[in-house]
């Protein structure tokens, strides 16, 4: 099957505190169950976006297995590499928000059906035949095999052409912050696009200016390195340009899966070769729709609804780098 992306990876349900400041060590409601995972929130947005789209990952089987299924295969993702696995449940994440804006997650993964991806699950033909491949960092951490797939995949994409994109996506519940580093470099020096967020750009980098630390990382060998800035839009660096654009104003309801559907937004200017000011404009706009959203799967439905938005919407040209 012919794809224009594809991405792999842990899939999950997950659950948010109806009210924040509320910690997880206390009794309290959560609602849920909310289709989740970095990769899977990516992929349905590049779906939903009109680019050819498939997946790669396991769940349970069980009705959150089933619910996850049937939200990818309904916005337009081809499931056809996504294993069910008997005997495991389906990965789950919790999360409760603080004022400031803060998250903080209890995830089980490692020992679910999400952790349970492997090598033996990537069948090459599939994946010579995309045009590009996503990986997130926190599929490195999941568990080993999830990482030895990623590693294998990206490989497979690459010496058939195809495209490589990164995003870092640090998650420090599933493992310590240096060890994921050491994990990121292997796809650093496979990519051809990375995505961090600010605070990820810095942790790698080692620097606080977004402009600097995009450049340290484009010297493992990246083409174009976009941060996420959050309230402040964000930037595109190449060898030899900059572009920053500010966000969009709008009222932030869940932040969850914005960076995943900018991922997808960039992505989908990329592949329709679209200039890097114009990708990063777009990116930034399904970004801003995403979080006005509870749901971290619940980004733009639409290329034209993201035209319309930017078409509307008020940028923050007030602030700055």
């Amino acid at each position: 099957m012919h794809l224009d992306v594809l991405s792999l990876g842990e899939i999950l349900v997950e659950f948010m505190r109806s009210r924040r400041d509320a910690p997880h060590y206390i009794v309290g409601e959560y609602i849920g169950p909310y289709p989740s995972g970095a990769p899977a929130i990516f992929i349905d947005a590049c779906a939903r976006l009109g680019l050819k789209s498939g997946f790669i990952g396991v769940v349970g089987d069980d009705d959150f297995g089933k619910l996850l299924i049937e939200r990818l295969r309904e916005d337009g993702v081809d499931t056809t590499c996504l294993r069910v696995k008997r005997g495991y449940t389906t990965g789950t994440a919790f999360v409760m928000y603080y004022s400031s804006g803060l998250r903080r997650f209890i995830f089980h993964l490692r020992h679910a059906a999400a952790g349970q991806l492997s090598p033996e699950d990537l069948d090459p033909s599939y994946l010579s035949e995309t045009k590009a491949i996503h990986v997130m960092g926190s599929s490195l951490a999941v568990s080993e095999s999830s990482r030895d797939a990623c590693y294998k995949a990206v490989q497979v994409v690459k010496d058939a052409g195809g495209i490589v994109s990164f995003d870092p996506n640090l998650r420090p519940e599933l493992l310590d912050t240096g060890a994921i580093k050491d994990l990121c470099e292997p796809m650093l020096r496979a990519s051809d696009v990375v995505m961090p967020s600010l605070s990820e750009a810095e942790m790698l980098a080692g620097v606080k200016d977004p402009i600097e630390a995009a450049r340290w990382l484009l010297k493992f060998g990246p083409k174009t390195v976009a941060i996420k800035l959050g309230d402040r839009g964000s930037i595109a660096v190449t060898k030899d340009e900059v572009f920053w654009e500010p966000a969009f104003e709008v009222d932030e309801l869940d932040p969850t899966g914005a960076g995943d559907v900018y991922d997808a937004a960039f992505i989908f200017g990329l592949l329709n070769n679209w200039p890097l000011k114009r990708i990063v404009r777009f990116a930034n706009a399904a970004g801003a729709i995403k979080v006005t959203r509870l749901g971290p799967m619940e980004g733009p439905s639409s290329q034209l609804e993201v035209e319309d938005f930017m078409a509307k919407a008020r940028r923050k040209t007030a602030c700055s780098l």
